[in-house]
């Protein structure tokens, strides 16, 4: 015997998100029939409000529901210092381990000519703009080490030739062609802590 319609709809809906797989998805499908209806009018109003209330700050390109996210309105942080990360949940990353205090800048991708992705399709030239307004002193790239994330690194490094920006890179406690997402955080902590000058 097959589930009703309503509940096969709930699986298939369960398993578009990444990582969940037919029997995960069952179980968490016939799991929200026991839910209160708070709980389930709370889960459907979040995933509504995530789709038409969350964007992408306007400053750095990280998630916030304003148009300036929490971290570029904050007055506390130091303003001279911009830490470079590929996408939006590594910003969350940094700020759990709470050791850096600058500002960030999400480039939305790395460069990757074999993909199609060149420098124009991520928001390097935004980069450069913000470096040169902002007056930014650092800049900490906080890539994956890949070969994008190395391409990327040093396609940053050759626009910011001739300034006097300092470029780090948060050391390679990290292994290499590891997702960022994956690593603990103190290895996280150790990495931003002992970053290297590119020369």
């Amino acid at each position: 015997m097959n589930y009703p319609k309503t509940i096969l709809n709930l699986i298939e809906c369960f398993k578009k998100f990444p990582g969940i797989g037919e029997k995960t998805a069952e179980r968490l499908a016939l799991s929200t029939l026991n839910m209160d209806d708070e709980i389930i009018n709370l889960f459907s109003k979040s995933l509504k409000d995530g789709k038409t209330k969350i964007k992408k700050c306007k400053r750095c390109g990280s998630l916030t529901e304003e148009e300036l996210c929490q971290i570029c309105t904050d007055k506390t942080r130091d303003t001279k210092t911009l830490c470079v990360v590929e996408e939006c949940k590594n910003v969350i990353l940094f700020e759990k381990i709470g050791t850096y205090r600058g500002l960030y800048h999400v480039l939305g991708g790395l460069i990757s000519p074999l993909d199609g992705i060149n420098p124009e399709d991520i928001h390097i030239d935004n980069l450069i703009d913000r470096i040169k307004k902002e007056n930014i002193k650092e800049v900490i790239l906080a890539i994956k080490p890949s070969v994008e994330g190395e391409t990327t690194a040093l396609y940053i490094r050759k626009m910011l030739e001739g300034t006097e920006v300092k470029i780090t890179k948060i050391a390679h406690g990290i292994p290499m062609g590891a997702d960022i997402d994956y690593i603990d955080p103190l290895t996280l902590e150790m990495a931003i802590e002992d970053r290297t000058t590119i020369s």
